[in-house]
């Protein structure tokens, strides 16, 4: 309501001001005024639309200019209307200005255009200008030339024209409000409807007039807008006679040239140069008094654009030569006239910007010409070169605190091309010595800054500040939280550029160098409060909470990464369970990965010496490893870790090397930390050292074989990583460790340098094996490359047992023969292939040790060895002979296999004795009566019971239980516990016990036909199956059964006794070998007697009719009696109870 009044006051003012000036040109009217009565009767108008705008209430510049906007529009739209003759019906309806255009009386272009001049509006009539079709601008611009050259002829009337010119040639403005409700497109649609009305064009051809206003076809030689200005310029050169004025309008012939002809495309000038122009025009106007604001930057931003941009002007009749003659003349003219001078006093005035203006211009255009090569008279280029000479006037400094006004003033008000102000805002040093303003515009512009390469030139600002011996500490500090600020609120991909542009400029962030303590604190509270929040947060697994972690780490890391990462590897290995976190927030965060072989500025200065002065591990780590592998090398320096602690270090680099997509969008996988990092960092020089280390030698092969595993995506024609790191010394150092290995309980734990134990064997095999395996690859693919050094590692291995060749046989393939001891080729009929070695170790009768080495070597070779095997079965001494060459070899090579070993020595003994060629008689030890059992589907797991009753005996016995320290001992326990749950595994494969565990009656056991039970003689003859409603009919309502159906149930309970049968010598053995281990205390075996129990207690329970009372006190007495022998009272205690209760739940 108040804004509608008060618009309806002001357009009253103005048409009362428009009537009172028609009134004063009685006996004529404002439609016939001439250019010499607008002094005498234009005051009133004038001075209404000055008052209008000092009315209070809005911002001044925007009401002035929104009024002067809506002045111009009704002015030029009542003089179309009586030019045009419209009809006041169809006026009302189609001109929404009409209630403010009726009210003025009639007027003409002296009107307009004296007004625009009066008023000061040149931009807003350039404006509406720009909104009409080319034709129709030439004849505004005609007109405008008559007005201005018709008498009397001023000074004003020619800036009038330079000015319209010039706004021409900035181009249109950007529209805040934009689209059709802008003024300036309502004007456009008004004049194209006049303008079809007059010419009789239809609706839609006005239309299409009004929006196709820069249609080339619409062109014709008399629209050419710079031939008409040129010449109106030509004809107007006596009408100039001041030298800013001379000054000013060579400088916009001369750019409206170089728009024209000598630029395709807009010339981008870089931030700095655009800076220092801004600076030197800005410095150039405020002397004219005009205040320095972010209107006045604008306009100057658009004076520098209008200068390099091309003109959106068609041409079609002015040619280069011609419009370069016309300037020069005019040049020359006006300096035979003395009019082009320059004021040379301290204080530069007005004439001084336009002499500046010119001079650039000049400048631009003689540059351009010399580029373009094009031929141009040489009086042409005299001239502009002599005017250089002439405008040489002191030079203007820009002063970095007026650079900084205007950055500051650009950014705040988001003024075009602010973005790249920020940059350079970001960049200089002097602008960031004026702390207050500076930081200020920081703080309250941040949006502005939220860029990568912004955030990286504030941060090298911010380093420069710390290390300087005058910082501001509470500056410093309030500029480290804008900076990290700012970088919280980048993208994710983002945070990953930074950090890796901060790892480039310092792995210590802003603390590379000596910082005061008050900004050292503020980050400590800072990155102890973001692992707190973290640790206690208990790694969600929501994506959500993962960003949050990792924006955390990201925050604190990108201020110092090296702190940062240090506290990720302590939370990730002592930290219980938050090595998975870490590791994902670190996979999140690939900008943190740095740069390998890269020193630190830090590490230059030495701060590290101390630690490392005396160590080869030290120096390695320093000169080539990553942050992150140094931190991690730190982190467990620093402290002792447990066996849990290791764990967690290993899955911790387990899951830093596996690949994943780190980018959205980007289908490549990287890992954070490359495997032949960790290999070169963390397992070669641990697995090279003879001392102390903080790695031993599982935890280095953990870590290799962890590495050799990860899938790695790399290219096909790219060679396999792991040959970055020595593989074929590797391959050596391997071999040796393996070597080593093999005679683990020979030596003395108290005079061994390394400590071995059966998995670090299985480790270094399986690495050993995965390693030429993918070492043997690259090989086939260029072999000659690595002949030399495939050469030295097979005679390096001369050194070495004979079995270690064997687990690189894809590094040999056919390049070399397989060597064995000799006597392994008197037991087996080998192929040309094979050779033999003389090894002072293996003498005669030792074949059957090699070969049952070979056995427990690998899959393939253990086929081989049993295929090749020469023992001719029909001669029994042979077989017996064979048999107990066997059972010594056994008790040889036992204590010495790994679990995987002797998993395939256990096939292998399957085999042999199942093929007849191994003998094994089983004696009854344990049962006064042979129970009338058929025991043949058991017979090969008695006898290989009897067969390690055997060994163990013999290893057990006087001449033998010196070989094994105490950890040989457990590891044979071990063994034999492993051979016991393979056993057991049999037994239940050839009796499954119900799913139900219940008993099943014997009248409701299914009936199954002959032809399923000799197909499978080794399942059990109860089974749970589905029955037939008949069977279940007659087996309730009938007290009588078939002779099949007693028949079938008395082969379950035989199978089920035969089951307890086996299981009891198994018991027996295995607590007769308990008994005779040194100590007596092996637990392995003792978990193993108490699994036989339960299984007993399980078959007892699914099948009760299995024993009788009187059966099942034996075995409790007899179980008893057996376990009595035991030395450990706990372990004897608590078979016992088990015993007890299995002969109860039976009875």
């Amino acid at each position: 309501m108040y804004m509608g009044k008060l618009i309806s006051a002001d357009s009253a003012i103005l048409q009362g001001a428009f009537l009172l000036a028609n009134k004063l040109c009685q006996p004529a009217s404002l439609s016939s005024l001439e250019k010499e009565d607008w002094f005498r009767v234009g005051h009133p108008v004038v001075e209404a639309v000055r008052e209008i705008c000092r009315q209070e209430g809005f911002d001044g510049d925007t009401r002035s200019r929104s009024w002067k906007k809506k002045m111009v529009c009704v002015v030029w739209l009542k003089l179309l209307s009586r030019e045009t003759g419209e009809d006041v019906e169809t006026e009302w309806r189609e001109n929404p200005f009409f209630p403010l255009q009726r009210g003025l009386p009639d007027v003409n272009h002296v009107v307009l255009l004296e007004l625009v001049k009066s008023t000061a509006a040149v931009d807003i009539f350039a404006q509406f200008l720009l909104h009409l079709p080319p034709s129709q601008i030439s004849t505004e611009l005609k007109r405008l030339t008559q007005h201005v050259t018709r008498s009397p002829v001023r000074e004003d009337d020619m800036r009038l024209f330079m000015d319209v010119w010039w706004e021409l040639w900035k181009g249109r403005e950007e529209q805040k409000a934009g689209g059709d409700n802008s003024i300036e497109a309502m004007f456009a649609n008004q004049f194209a409807r006049l303008f079809s009305k007059s010419s009789g064009l239809s609706p839609q051809a006005a239309k299409k007039l009004k929006l196709d206003t820069s249609d080339q076809s619409a062109i014709s030689p008399t629209t050419d807008v710079l031939h008409i200005l040129f010449y109106a310029l030509k004809d107007m050169r006596d009408h100039i006679l001041s030298t800013d004025l001379c000054l000013l309008t060579l400088s916009i012939s001369l750019d409206s040239l170089y728009t024209s002809f000598l630029i395709d495309q807009e010339v981008i000038l870089p931030t700095k140069e655009k800076m220092s122009m801004l600076s030197k025009i800005v410095s150039l106007k405020k002397n004219k008094e005009e205040k320095l604001g972010p209107e006045l930057i604008r306009q100057v931003q658009r004076d520098l654009n209008a200068s390099y941009t091309p003109s959106h002007f068609q041409l079609n009749r002015m040619k280069l030569i011609e419009a370069l003659k016309i300037v020069t003349e005019l040049a020359h003219f006006w300096l035979n006239s003395g009019l082009l001078k320059v004021c040379e006093d301290s204080s530069p005035s007005y004439s001084s910007y336009s002499a500046f203006k010119l001079q650039q211009s000049v400048l631009r255009v003689l540059t351009a010409l010399e580029e373009a090569e094009i031929p141009a008279q040489e009086a042409e280029t005299n001239v502009l070169r002599g005017l250089l000479d002439l405008l040489a006037f002191p030079t203007i400094e820009s002063k970095p605190e007026v650079n900084l006004e205007i950055a500051i003033i650009i950014i705040s008000h988001r003024l075009e091309d602010y973005q790249s102000f920020a940059l350079l805002f970001a960049t200089e040093m002097s602008w960031a010595a004026c702390d207050e303003r500076w930081l200020d515009c920081l703080q309250k512009n941040q949006a502005a800054f939220q860029q990568h390469d912004i955030l990286i030139n504030l941060s090298s600002t911010l380093m420069s500040k710390l290390h300087s011996e005058s910082s501001d500490v509470s500056q410093c500090r309030k500029l480290m939280k804008v900076i990290a600020d700012l970088f919280s609120a980048l993208s994710l991909e983002n945070k990953n550029k930074s950090l890796a542009a901060m790892m480039t400029l310092s792995s210590r962030g802003f603390f590379g160098c000596s910082v005061p303590s008050a900004v050292t604190d503020g980050f400590e509270q800072e990155l102890n409060m973001a692992f707190n929040c973290i640790i206690q947060g208990g790694g969600g697994a929501s994506q959500g909470s993962l960003y949050t972690a990792a924006s955390l780490v990201a925050r604190v890391a990108f201020q110092n990464p090296e702190a940062a990462l240090r506290s990720c590897c302590h939370s990730a290995i002592f930290n219980k369970g938050a090595f998975s976190h870490m590791a994902k927030i670190l996979q999140q965060l690939p900008g943190l990965r740095g740069q390998t072989g890269i020193k630190d500025d830090a590490q230059s200065h030495g701060e590290r010496e101390d630690a490392d002065e005396n160590t080869s591990e030290g120096k390695y780590a320093l000169s080539g490893s990553s942050l992150l592998c140094r931190c991690l090398q730190e982190t467990i320096k620093t402290k002792s870790w447990s066996a849990n602690e290791k764990e967690q270090f290993l899955k911790f680099l387990g899951l830093l090397m596996m690949p994943v997509i780190t980018v959205e969008g980007d289908e490549r996988r990287q890992s954070f930390l490359p495997p032949q990092e960790v290999v070169n960092i963390f397992v070669l020089p641990n697995l090279s050292t003879t001392g102390h280390s903080f790695f031993d030698i599982e935890l280095s092969v953990q870590l290799l074989h962890t590495a050799l595993c990860v899938d790695v995506q790399e290219s096909a024609l790219s060679p396999h990583w792991v040959l970055d790191c020595s593989p074929f010394p590797l391959l050596y150092i391997l071999a040796q460790l393996h070597d080593q290995a093999l005679r683990c309980w020979e030596q003395p734990a108290e005079s061994a340098v390394l400590s071995w134990s059966m998995d670090t064997k299985e480790l270094l095999v399986s690495a050993l094996i995965t390693l030429g395996q993918v070492v043997g690859a690259e090989l086939a693919a260029t072999p000659s490359s690595w002949s030399r050094a495939l050469f030295w590692l097979y005679n390096k291995m001369e050194e070495l047992d004979w079995t270690v060749r064997f687990h690189l046989k894809p590094l040999w393939r056919e390049h070399f023969k397989n060597e064995v001891p000799s006597s392994l080729l008197t037991v087996c009929d080998l192929p040309e292939q094979w050779s033999g070695l003389d090894l002072p170790q293996y003498g005669p009768g030792t074949g059957l040790l090699a070969w049952m080495e070979c056995c427990s070597i690998s899959d393939s070779l253990q086929c081989t060895m049993l295929s090749c095997l020469s023992l001719d079965q029909r001669r029994v001494d042979h077989v017996r002979m064979f048999s107990k060459g066997l059972l010594v070899a056994l008790t040889q090579i036992l204590p010495w296999c790994s679990i995987s070993q002797w998993s395939r020595l256990l096939r292998t003994l399957r085999e042999l004795i199942t093929s007849g060629r191994l003998y094994v008689p089983f004696t009854l030890e344990y049962v006064d009566h042979l129970p009338l059992l058929d025991l043949r589907r058991f017979s090969c797991e008695l006898r290989l019971s009897v067969l390690l009753l055997r060994v163990l005996q013999l290893l057990c016995g006087s001449s033998c239980s010196h070989w094994l320290s105490e950890d040989g001992w457990a590891h044979l326990g071990r063994l034999y516990a492993h051979a016991v749950r393979e056993m057991m595994s049999s037994v239940r494969a050839k009796l499954p016990l119900p799913l139900s565990g219940a008993s099943i009656p014997s009248a409701l056991m299914p009936p199954k036909t002959p032809e399923k039970r000799d197909s499978n003689p080794s399942c059990s003859s109860v089974q749970v199956s589905k029955m037939s409603k008949d069977s279940l009919k007659e087996a309730g309502g009938s007290t009588l059964k078939s002779k099949d159906s007693q028949v079938e149930e008395e082969m379950g309970i035989v199978s089920s006794q035969e089951v307890l049968f086996v299981l009891s010598q198994v018991f027996c053995h295995v607590q007769h070998i308990q008994v005779m281990m040194p100590g007596g205390q092996c637990e392995p075996l003792f978990l193993s007697s108490l699994e036989i129990l339960s299984h007993y207690e399980a078959v007892m329970s699914a099948f009760p009719d299995s024993s009788s009372p009187l059966e099942s006190d034996n075995t409790r007495h007899f179980f008893t009696t057996i376990t009595d022998n035991l030395e450990n009272q706990e372990m004897k205690a608590v078979l016992q109870q088990k015993i007890a209760q299995l002969v109860s739940s039976a009875a």
